[in-house]
């Protein structure tokens, strides 16, 4: 009993409503634990397969594709900037019966329809995969792919329920739990990894023979792991839940109309990774590992930065459009926007002058190939970073449509880049090159839009972000300098031998930034500073 209610306590306080600033440090803070866990994760299966079976790990990637494009479409970021705001404006005018309404219609609604788009994955896996994803792999290799996506299929139906429900939480300020579940998602993937392939055996009794299929499984119990996660923190929100779709609810009307266009904004960055991804099996074997190992490492300061403090201050940006607040909603958009820009700017050039240090995380001694596809996707770090709360801007005042639009364009700018550089011998760096212009463009083309409309940035903006840009340069110098110093030999083949360079290097350059800020009177740095100062002087006191 005592231990139901310790738990219970402990539950209660996780589930407590966050400030923006504890809001965004938690989700940061959970996502670079994911971020880290999926550098083991990519590291042992790098270990066990990226050489002995490139081929096999291959498929493994290509298998994800269609799964993880159907659910984007139907559910995931389009489910969070159009639920949100809505589920938001119920809640703050005090109607929770149409807010728990809202909320267990669309839950039934998407479990319903990805229900329906897992089976139709399993049904039509082989020509999905012969045809449209991977057609450049060899038979065997096909083969693998095709039973790998039957696996995955069940996925995107345990994610949407799970994103229902994370969404629920995000609205109300409740950020714990929700970002505790993708770092279950990666340790079901590593159990699967170092145990499913090894086989599967209960009682004497051999259920499954192990090998690479085991990650796949992995991948499953990963999903079923995050769904557990995603229900106990809606323990205290008093959450009502129907098994049925209210279809007279407004909420949930005005939801299925926002869906379709934000919906369609995510299927397009998924086609573009099935284009990718097709195009990349025809570069030989290791092509679609190593551009995804690329685009993966690129992800993760963009998911630290941009997608961590876009979500933390979308609850408050869609409240105060809401209430029409256009002074404070403009002062909460500059705040989050400069603040994106101090950290993805650096961390960006440094991460192009370490790249080498980088993938000799995911992989013992490096590849030169994943660590030339990273560099060409380095400006996609800050301009991808700083998409997440440009494009929120819109939704929080549940504008969809002109985000939409201009996505169409820059899906439209990175497949005409990326055959152009696929047939002119770029090999997997053009992909990443295609990449990087197309973010430039729908992020360039949404500010230009949002400014003429709302005047969001003024001169003060402008002047700090050149400011920025001069120390991140310098910073950058400085990293490359530290790289000859420190350079990697051949002997630094393991996560121990090249860690402690990479943190001299990072360190260094980031302190130097954040030190050339302070001299340019760069103000969003202070919080930094005084955070610093706190912890270090914090129990100093003077001399009397």
């Amino acid at each position: 009993m005592k231990r139901k209610l310790r738990f219970r306590s402990v539950v209660s306080l996780a589930n407590s409503k966050l400030s923006v600033k504890t809001a965004a440090i938690v989700i940061a803070g959970s996502t670079l634990v994911s971020a880290l866990l999926g550098i083991f994760r990519d590291r042992w299966l790098n270990t066990m397969y990226y050489d002995t079976y490139p081929a096999g790990l291959d498929a493994y990637t290509a298998a994800f594709t269609v799964p993880d494009f159907l659910f984007f479409i139907i559910t995931s970021g389009a489910l969070a900037v159009t639920f949100v705001p809505v589920f938001n404006q119920r809640l703050v005018n005090g109607n929770k019966k149409s807010a728990w309404e809202l909320s267990t219609s669309t839950l039934n609604f998407l479990a319903l329809l990805s229900l329906i788009a897992s089976v139709l994955i399993m049904i039509f896996a082989d020509p999905l995969v012969r045809y449209v994803v991977a057609p450049g792999l060899n038979e065997s290799a096909m083969s693998l792919a095709i039973n790998m996506m039957r696996v995955i299929a069940i996925n995107p139906f345990l994610f949407s329920i799970s994103t229902v429900l994370a969404s629920m939480q995000q609205a109300v300020g409740r950020f714990v739990f929700y970002s505790l579940a993708p770092a279950l998602y990666n340790v079901g993937i590593i159990v699967g990894i170092l145990v499913f392939t090894n086989g599967i055996n209960i009682f004497g009794i051999q259920l499954f023979e192990g090998g690479i299929m085991g990650v796949a499984l992995g991948v499953v119990f990963g999903a079923l792991l995050q769904l557990a996660t995603s229900i106990i923190g809606l323990v205290g929100l008093g959450f009502d839940y129907n098994f049925k779709i209210n279809w007279k609810n407004q909420g949930f009307r005005t939801v299925l109309k926002l869906l379709p266009s934000r919906s369609a904004d995510q299927g397009i960055d998924y086609v573009m990774s099935i284009i990718n991804t097709n195009l990349a099996s025809r570069m030989g074997e290791q092509s679609i590992r190593a551009y995804q190992q690329a685009s993966s490492l690129h992800s993760m300061p963009v998911n630290l930065i941009g997608v961590a403090i876009s979500t933390a201050f979308f609850p408050k940006l869609s409240e105060e459009a809401g209430r029409k607040n256009d002074v404070k909603f403009r002062d909460t958009y500059r705040e989050a926007l400069s603040t994106i820009i101090l950290i993805s700017m650096p961390i960006a050039i440094i991460a192009f002058f370490t790249r080498g240090y980088v993938v000799n995380f995911i992989k013992n001694g490096g590849d030169p190939k994943i660590a030339s596809v990273l560099g060409a996707f380095i400006v996609a770090i800050i301009t991808q970073s700083l998409y997440h709360i440009v494009a929120r801007g819109f939704y929080a005042k549940q504008n969809a449509k002109t985000p939409l639009i201009v996505s169409i364009a820059a899906f439209i700018v990175q497949v005409v880049a990326a055959i152009l550089f696929s047939f002119g011998g770029f090999g997997p760096e053009g992909l990443a090159y295609a990449c990087s212009i197309s973010a430039i463009f729908e992020v360039g083309v949404l500010l230009i839009i949002q400014n003429r409309e709302g005047k969001l940035l003024d001169r003060e903006f402008w002047v700090t972000a050149v400011k920025m840009t001069i120390a991140s340069v310098i910073a950058g110098g400085v990293s490359y300098i530290l790289t000859k110093l420190l350079p990697l030999r051949a002997s630094d083949n393991s996560f121990l031998a090249t860690f402690p360079k990479f943190f001299v290097i990072a360190g260094v350059s980031l302190i130097l930034y954040i030190i050339i800020c302070a001299m340019l009177k760069i103000k969003e740095v202070k919080p930094i500073i005084d955070r610093f100062n706190k912890i270090v002087f914090g129990n100093v006191k003077p001399k009397e």
